[in-house]
């Protein structure tokens, strides 16, 4: 049922999304996405991307749902709602705002790319936003409100963070039970996987051992990555075969 409307709960700014890649524009209107560079006339505004779009959550496991647009926001990446003993965490942010969403206490990034509407469920919510403090400088982030800059690994709600860097400097996996967010650091496909092309080639190589490390003996079973959930005894040999390319 969607909720009242309570206009303390909207952007006090307008905001725009971009419909080619999804990323969300606060304030007045740039000629181009600042993300993947479309022309404004790709825009919309995000009152008509709420009566557009609906953020739909699709079961992984008992406690896991996948966030997705329909129809398709743009590149359309996935978030993640985790249900932990101390509640509702979402990992990234869907680019679509739907007021009437269960809400979350938290938002954890994998990386200042995925931010999606998180501004604004930060609102209407008072969750928690926590993005690597690498990440929170770049400015595709300056726009949005980060509540905690974090370093390095940490836990909180039962999930585990790794920081990694390479594909971005910020870039953090999380592990929550036997589920691993991986995010778009390694794209699967038909040909094999692939590393992420959108940053440091050699950095991403690099820091792809960090990943096998904290990965290889851990107790996983499912893989949730930027637009795919795969099963892990299936995932990993693709991702060591890479890594050992590298």
């Amino acid at each position: 049922m969607m909720k009242n409307l309570d206009e303390s709960k909207l952007p006090g700014v307008p905001q725009w999304v971009c419909l080619q890649c999804g990323y969300n524009m606060i304030g007045e209107m740039p000629d181009v996405c600042p993300f993947c560079g479309a022309h404004h006339d790709r825009f919309m505004a995000w009152e008509q991307a709420e009566q557009t779009y609906r953020v739909t959550c699709h079961a992984v496991n008992d406690t896991v749902g996948q966030l997705l647009s329909v129809p398709k926001l743009g590149l359309e990446h996935a978030a993640y709602r985790v249900e932990t003993d101390d509640g509702a965490v979402w990992i990234d942010s869907p680019s679509a705002y739907n007021r009437d969403l269960q809400p979350v206490k938290a938002i954890l990034f994998t990386h200042h790319h995925f931010m999606g509407a998180s501004n604004q469920y930060r609102r209407l919510w008072n969750a928690d936003v926590r993005l690597h403090d690498l990440d929170a400088g770049h400015s595709l982030a300056a726009s949005f409100d980060v509540d905690q800059r974090f370093t390095g690994d940490f836990s909180v709600y039962g999930i585990q963070a790794f920081h990694i860097g390479g594909h971005t400097p910020g870039f953090t996996l999380y592990i929550h039970r036997d589920m691993l967010f991986i995010c778009d650091y390694v794209f699967p496909g038909d040909d094999g996987m692939h590393f992420n092309p959108y940053g440091p080639e050699q950095e991403t190589r690099n820091r792809a051992q960090r990943i096998h490390e904290i990965v290889k003996h851990a107790p996983l079973k499912t893989v949730c990555g930027y637009n795919y959930v795969a099963r892990f005894s299936d995932w990993l040999p693709s991702f060591e075969r890479l890594v050992q390319q590298s």
